[in-house]
């Protein structure tokens, strides 16, 4: 198989939590160009036709558009039980969605590290237990977790998501340890400072936003198109050999 072959995902189902807008709707974009249908996983879909899906359509595959609120467990159990009776086969998997939500760790509530530590944590595990498992019985699956700089350092003033993705790290590896001599491959996404809605508070700080891009070698903030090409690695035949990594899409922020 050529090179060019081996990222090619004709006949693959991938299912894209987050999908509606910034990375996660570059991801889902990434994996229906290079031949994936796609299922499509938001809290804020919109009833009729969405930019996803319309990008989708676009690139000649089906998109499947699912309306899930990821801080119930009830309702993620009830959408697994349906999505896997309408797609019996679910090749890849992207854990993409989360939130952050900023409060000193002295003041940071209860209410704010139960959500985010829901969203960005217990949701994907789950997700990707009972969707692995499947993989696994058939010998083939990708599981992508978006990860992020916090996976590695501590941040301010958001001790749930450091916590979540800290953990999301620790997962990925575990996993793979679990599943790699089983034909599913599980890694994940570390974005650095993207301009999306997660980093506007960031973006709108003149003195943090100054501060963070000085350290970026790339000299700019990313963009969710960044995230286009490592997904379809990843996603792809062309990784088969690749497990428990954490591959940083930052423009070279943790090597300065």
């Amino acid at each position: 198989m050529s090179i060019t072959d081996q990222f090619n995902l004709t006949g693959k189902t991938a299912l894209v939590t987050g999908c509606n807008k910034g990375i996660g709707k570059a991801m889902a974009e990434a994996l229906a160009e290079a031949g994936a249908d796609v299922i499509g996983i938001s809290s804020s879909l919109p009833t009729g036709e969405s930019d996803i899906q319309k990008a989708v359509i676009a690139a000649g595959r089906k998109f499947y558009a699912y309306q899930v609120d990821l801080n119930s467990r009830e309702k993620l159990y009830s959408f697994i039980a349906q999505v896997k009776q309408d797609h019996p086969k679910i090749d890849i998997l992207v854990n993409n969605a989360g939130i952050i939500l900023r409060q000193p760790a002295a003041e940071h509530s209860d209410e704010y590290w139960d959500q985010v530590l829901n969203i960005n944590l217990d949701a994907p595990f789950i997700l990707s237990r009972e969707l692995g498992k499947e993989m696994v019985a058939r010998g083939y699956g990708k599981i992508i977790f978006t990860a992020s700089l916090l996976t590695f350092q501590g941040g301010i003033n958001v001790p749930g998501y450091t916590a979540s993705k800290s953990a999301i790290g620790g997962l990925v590896k575990a996993l793979a340890n679990e599943w790699a001599g089983k034909g599913v491959n599980v890694n994940a996404i570390a974005p650095g400072y993207i301009n999306t809605d997660n980093t506007e508070a960031l973006r709108n700080d003149p003195v943090r936003s100054k501060s963070i891009l000085d350290r970026i070698p790339a000299g700019r903030w990313g963009l969710p198109e960044d995230f286009k090409g490592p997904t379809v690695f990843l996603a792809s035949d062309a990784a088969s050999y690749v497990n428990g990594v954490t591959l940083t899409v930052d423009g070279g922020w943790m090597g300065r």
